[in-house]
C-alpha cells in the first residue's frame, strides 16, 4: 500500500497544477456518483443506476443544477446531504476545501499546493493565497449563514423547525454556490424550482442576493469589505460590479418587456410581481439555475436572449460559470479602442495588457466553438428536441447555469454523457482543460520568433 501511495505521489508531483485540478474535480465527481448510486441515497431504497448518479454528481460538483430526477421527491435525506456537500465542494473548489483541512490540522502549505490554490482561485500572484483562502472560507460561512437565517423566516413557519432549518441551509448553499438545486418538488410538484414563491419578496430577494454575491467572485467581495468606497476599489472589482449591474438591469428590462403580456409567465402577475419575477430571472441567468416562472412557456425571443446572458455568465474566481463578465468587457473595450483608433485599451484610467486581451479572445472563441459543436452533437443524439431547446440545454450546461426548457431527464444516454462533459468543462474551465492536456507537450526552452507576416482581415 505504501509503495502505491509513493508512486501516486511521484506521479502527482510531476503533474502541472492544471492537470491536478482537472483530476481533482473528476475524483470528487466519481466519489459522489458512487455514494449517490447506493440504495440508501434514494427514498425508495433502490439504486438509481450509475449513469444518473454520475449525472447528478457532475451537476452538483460543477454547480450546474441540471437534474435527471427531482431532488426533493427522489433522493433521501442522505442523498440530499451528499448533493449539498458536493455543491459546497464544487462551489468553493476542491483546493479551497483541501486548504481548509490543512489549516484545521495545522499542516504547512508548500509551494506546489500554493500553485494549485493560485490556479483554482484564478489569481495572478502567489503571495497571500493562504490568507485569501481563509478569508474565502469565513466569508462563505457568514454569507450562507445570513442567507439561511433570512430564508428560515419563511421556511420554519411553513415546514416546522427541523425541516425549515434544513430547507434554509440547503437553498442558501445552493444559491450562493450558483448551483440551482432545490427541494420544492414536495411543495409545488417535481422540477418546479421556486415557482411557488414567485410573489414572495423575502425568498426572491434573499436568493437573488446570494446568487449575486456568489457570482461576483471572492476577490471582489473582499475588496469591497476592505475599501468600502467604489472609488478605492481595484480595476477588476470596478469592471465586475459595473458589468454585473448592467447585465442584470438589461436582462430584467428585456424579460419584463418581452413577457409582460404572456399569460403563461408574467401576464398573470400584478405589476409588482412582474418586476420581482423579471429581476429574479435576470439574476439567475448569472449561472444560478433557479426559476420562478415557467421557462418552457416563455416566448422564443426571450429564450434566445436568455441564452446570450447565460453564455456570458458570472465573474472570475466565483462560484458561477460562463465565459465571465470580465472576458466580454475586455473584448468590448478592445473593439471600442479599435474603433476610436487608440493604441492602448483603457478603462478607468488603466491600461489592459495584451496578455489579458489574448486570454479573453481565447476563452470567448473556445466557448463559442463548444456551444456550436455541443448543439450539433445533442441535436444528433436527441433529434426529438427543437434546435432552440438543444441550444438552451447546451449553453446551460457549458455555462453551468442549470436552467432547462427541454428537460434533462428526457435526454438519451449519449445525450446525458455529452451534457456531463459540457458541465465538467464549464466548471473546471475549457481553457484549463486544454492547457492541462497540452502542458506535457510544451517545451521549456524560449520559443523561436518568426518574421512578421501580413494578413488582410475585415
Amino acid at each position: 500500500m505504501r509503495k502505491i501511495i509513493k508512486k501516486l505521489s511521484k506521479i502527482i508531483n510531476k503533474m502541472e497544477p492544471t492537470q491536478i485540478m482537472v483530476m481533482g474535480f473528476a475524483i470528487v465527481i466519481l466519489i459522489g456518483a458512487i455514494l449517490l448510486s447506493m440504495p440508501i441515497s434514494t427514498q425508495n431504497r433502490e439504486s438509481i443506476g450509475f449513469l444518473d448518479a454520475l449525472f447528478t454528481s457532475t451537476s452538483a460538483v460543477c454547480v450546474t443544477g441540471l437534474i435527471a430526477v427531482d431532488t426533493s421527491t427522489y433522493w433521501s435525506f442522505f442523498g440530499q446531504l451528499i448533493i449539498i456537500t458536493l455543491i459546497q465542494i464544487g462551489g468553493l473548489g476542491f483546493m479551497t476545501m483541501t486548504t481548509l483541512f490543512a489549516l484545521i490540522i495545522k499542516k504547512r502549505i508548500n509551494l506546489k499546493e500554493r500553485l494549485l490554490i493560485q490556479e483554482s482561485l484564478n489569481q495572478i500572484d502567489l503571495s497571500g493565497l493562504v490568507r485569501l483562502t481563509r478569508y474565502i472560507l469565513i466569508t462563505t460561512v457568514l454569507i450562507e449563514g445570513t442567507g439561511a437565517l433570512l430564508l428560515s423566516t419563511v421556511f420554519i413557519p411553513e415546514f416546522g423547525v427541523l425541516k425549515g432549518i434544513w430547507y434554509s441551509m440547503f437553498h442558501a448553499i445552493s444559491a450562493f454556490c450558483n448551483a440551482g438545486f432545490d427541494l420544492m418538488g414536495v411543495v409545488s410538484g417535481p422540477f418546479s424550482s421556486l415557482t411557488y414563491y414567485v410573489n414572495n419578496f423575502t425568498i426572491t430577494i434573499t436568493i437573488s442576493l446570494l446568487i449575486i454575491l456568489g457570482g461576483i467572485g471572492f476577490p471582489v467581495i473582499l475588496d469591497v469589505i476592505r475599501n468600502k468606497k467604489l472609488s478605492k476599489l481595484n480595476i477588476h472589482s470596478k469592471v465586475v460590479l459595473f458589468s454585473t449591474a448592467v447585465l442584470i438591469v438589461l436582462g430584467m428590462l428585456f424579460i419584463l418587456v418581452l413577457e409582460y403580456n404572456n399569460p403563461n409567465t408574467l401576464g398573470q402577475l400584478g405589476f409588482g410581481g412582474k418586476i420581482l419575477a423579471s429581476l429574479f430571472q435576470s439574476v439567475t441567468l448569472r449561472t444560478a439555475g433557479f426559476n420562478t416562472i415557467d421557462l418552457a412557456a416563455m416566448r422564443e425571443n426571450s429564450i434566445f436572449f436568455m441564452i446570450i446572458l447565460m453564455f456570458i455568465g458570472a465573474s472570475p474566481a466565483s462560484t458561477g460559470g460562463g465565459v465571465k463578465t470580465t472576458t466580454i468587457a475586455t473584448l468590448i473595450l478592445t473593439v471600442k479602442s479599435f474603433i476610436l483608433g487608440k493604441q492602448d485599451i483603457e478603462v478607468c484610467e488603466r491600461r489592459i495588457s495584451e496578455t489579458t486581451v489574448k486570454k479573453s479572445l481565447g476563452i470567448f472563441l473556445i466557448g463559442i466553438t463548444l456551444v456550436v459543436m455541443g448543439t450539433l452533437i445533442i441535436s444528433i443524439t436527441d433529434p426529438g428536441f427543437s434546435l432552440l431547446e438543444v441550444g438552451f440545454e447546451v449553453v446551460s450546461a457549458i455555462a453551468t447555469v442549470g436552467l432547462s426548457i427541454g428537460g434533462s431527464p428526457n435526454l438519451s444516454v449519449l445525450g446525458k454523457i455529452f451534457i456531463m462533459l459540457f458541465m465538467f468543462m464549464g466548471r473546471v474551465g475549457s481553457l484549463t482543460i486544454f492547457m492541462a492536456l497540452a502542458s506535457r507537450g510544451i517545451k521549456k526552452n524560449p520559443p523561436i520568433r518568426y518574421p512578421e507576416g501580413k494578413i488582410i482581415v475585415g
